[in-house]
C-alpha cells in the first residue's frame, strides 16, 4: 500500500479538526442567530440539532475517511463508483467558499495595521466603504483594491507554507492557532463584560424567549448553524480522518469537536455582545440599534467599540489578530482536503499541487477586491452555504443510510471506539438528518422564489448563485470521469 501522511498523534488531530470547526462564523455568526431565535432559549434547537445532525454526521465523515484511508472522493468512491462525484462537489463547494474566505482574511491583515493608528477613528463605517472602495451594486465592479490584494496575497502565501508539508507543518501550527483565538476570545470576553452597559448586552444575548421555540425557522436555523459551523459537508473531515490510523477512535473524536466549537461559539458570544452593550451604552442606544452581524460587525461595529475604549490600539490588534488565528485554520483545511482529492487520484506531488491551487485561489479572489466585491461575496456564500452544502449532507445520508449501509459503517464505529453508538445512529442518518435537511432546502428555495435574495437583480444571483453551482457540478463530473493515476504517491 501506497505511504500515507499520519498526525504526529490523536490530540494533533484532533487540534486540527478543532481548527477547522472552529472559525470567523463562531464570532459573528452564531451569537446573532442565537439572539434572533429566542437568545438563551435557543441552546436547546441548537444543542438538538448538534445531537441529531451534528455528530451523527461527524462520525459518518469520520468513519469513512479513516475506513477508507482516503480523500473524500475516493472514499466516496469506495462505497459506490457512482458517489465518487458528491466527494469532487464537496470539495468544489469548499473551494468556491475559500475564494472568498481568504479575502475576508486580507481585510483582516489590513485592520491589523489600521489598529496600530486607529485608522478608521470617527467614521468606521465611511472608513470601511473607502477601503472596500464600495460601489453602488454588484453590476458596477469598480477599481481593484491594492491593500486587499496585498493581505490577500499574504494569505493565500501563508497556506502555502503551511500546507506544501502536508499533514507533519499542519500538526504543528494547530498547535499555536487553535489555542490563540480561545485565549484571546476569552481576554476579550473578561475585557468586554468589566465594561459599563455590558450587562444590557449580555441580557440581549441571553433573555430566552421561549415562544420562538414554537418557530420551525428557529429549528431551521439550528440546524443550518450546526452544519456550517461544523465544516460538514466541505470534504475536510473525512480527508483529516484519512491520515488517522484504521483502529482510531471515531465516537469521542466527534463529541468532542462538536462541543468546542458549541463551547467557543457561546463564549464569543459573550465577547460579542458584551462590548455591543458597551457601545450602546456610549451612545445612547438601544442594543438593538448596533447589534447587526456579518462584515459589519467585524469591520464596523467592532471598530467602532474599539475607538471608545482605553488602550484601543491593543485591544484592535488583539481582536483582528483572533480573526486571522480564526480564519487560518478553517481555511488551510478547506484546501487540504482538496489537495488530499487530488493527489489521491493523481499521485501528484503535495508541494506542487499545493502551488497551483494556492495559485488559483489568489486570482479567483481578486473578483473579491473590486468595488463590488462586498456584493458577490454575500451572493456566493449565500448559494454555496444554503444549496451547496446542505444537498451534500443530504447525499452523504442517502449514500451510507441508503446504498452502503448504516449497520455495516456503525459496526466499523464500534470496533474502534471508546464507546458503541446504538440503532439511533441509523435512525439519525437514514429518516431524521435528511428529512431536516430536506426541509431547510425546501423552505430557503420557496424563500427565494417568493422574494429574491437581498434584493439583488436576477442576472447577478443568476451569474453569482445558480451558475457557480452549475459550473461546480460539471466540474465534479468532468474530474469523476478522469483516470486515475496508478503507483505510489510522490512524497
Amino acid at each position: 500500500m501506497a505511504h500515507r501522511d499520519r498526525w504526529a498523534s490523536r490530540a494533533t488531530f484532533l487540534l486540527a479538526s478543532f481548527g477547522s470547526a472552529i472559525g470567523l462564523g463562531n464570532l459573528w455568526r452564531f451569537p446573532m442567530i442565537a439572539y434572533d431565535n429566542g437568545g438563551g432559549a435557543f441552546l436547546i434547537p441548537y444543542i438538538a440539532a448538534l445531537l441529531t445532525a451534528g455528530i451523527p454526521l461527524m462520525m459518518l465523515e469520520f468513519a469513512l475517511g479513516q475506513q477508507f484511508q482516503k480523500s473524500t472522493p475516493g472514499s466516496f468512491r469506495e462505497v459506490g463508483r457512482k458517489w465518487e462525484f458528491v466527494g469532487w462537489w464537496a470539495l468544489g463547494v469548499g473551494t468556491i467558499i475559500v475564494l472568498y474566505y481568504a479575502v475576508i482574511m486580507a481585510w483582516a491583515w489590513d485592520y491589523l495595521a489600521f489598529s496600530l493608528r486607529e485608522g478608521w477613528k470617527g467614521d468606521p463605517q465611511g472608513f470601511f466603504d473607502r477601503f472596500l472602495g464600495l460601489t453602488e451594486g454588484p453590476g458596477r465592479m469598480g477599481g481593484i483594491r491594492w491593500a486587499a490584494v496585498a493581505g490577500l496575497a499574504l494569505t493565500w502565501g501563508s497556506m502555502y507554507w503551511i500546507i506544501k508539508r502536508g499533514v507533519f507543518r499542519v500538526g504543528k501550527v494547530v498547535l499555536f492557532t487553535v489555542p490563540i483565538p480561545i485565549i484571546l476570545t476569552l481576554v476579550l470576553a473578561i475585557r468586554g463584560i468589566t465594561l459599563p452597559g455590558a450587562v444590557e448586552g449580555l441580557k440581549y444575548y441571553l433573555t430566552p424567549d421561549f415562544s420562538a421555540l414554537l418557530r420551525g425557522q428557529t429549528w431551521l436555523a439550528a440546524y443550518g448553524q450546526v452544519f456550517f459551523s461544523l465544516s460538514l459537508g466541505f470534504g475536510i473531515l473525512t480527508a483529516y480522518a484519512s491520515y488517522q490510523p484504521r483502529n482510531s477512535d471515531i465516537t469521542n473524536n466527534a463529541f468532542l469537536t462538536s462541543l468546542a466549537d458549541t463551547g467557543y461559539a457561546y463564549l464569543a458570544g459573550f465577547a460579542v455582545f458584551a462590548t455591543l452593550g458597551y457601545l450602546a451604552t456610549a451612545q445612547g442606544v438601544p442594543v438593538s440599534e448596533v447589534a447587526r452581524g456579518g462584515p459589519s460587525l467585524a469591520f464596523v461595529i467592532y471598530p467602532t467599540a474599539i475607538s471608545l475604549m482605553p488602550f484601543a490600539p491593543v485591544i484592535g490588534v488583539l481582536f483582528f489578530l483572533t480573526l486571522l488565528t480564526l480564519g487560518i485554520d478553517s481555511a488551510f483545511s478547506i484546501v487540504e482536503a482538496a489537495v488530499a482529492g487530488m493527489r489521491d487520484k493523481w499521485k501528484v506531488s503535495q508541494e506542487r499541487t499545493t502551488a497551483w491551487f494556492c495559485l488559483f485561489g489568489f486570482l479567483g479572489g481578486l473578483v473579491f477586491t473590486t468595488g463590488a466585491g462586498l456584493y458577490w461575496l454575500d451572493i456566493v456564500d449565500q448559494w454555496m452555504n444554503n444549496y451547496g452544502l446542505v444537498v451534500i449532507g443530504l447525499l452523504e445520508c442517502v449514500m451510507v443510510g441508503w446504498f452502503y449501509g448504516t449497520r455495516k459503517l456503525r459496526e466499523y464505529i464500534n470496533e474502534v471506539s471508546d464507546f458503541r453508538v446504538g440503532w439511533w445512529w441509523d435512525f439519525f442518518i437514514r429518516w431524521l438528518t435528511p428529512a431536516a435537511l430536506g426541509v431547510a432546502l425546501v423552505t430557503t428555495l420557496a424563500q427565494e422564489f417568493r422574494a429574491p435574495y437581498g434584493d439583488y437583480p436576477t442576472w447577478a444571483l443568476m451569474v453569482g448563485g445558480w451558475s457557480i453551482l452549475a459550473i461546480i457540478i460539471v466540474a465534479a463530473a468532468v474530474v469523476t470521469s478522469l483516470p486515475a493515476r496508478a503507483g505510489r504517491k510522490e512524497a
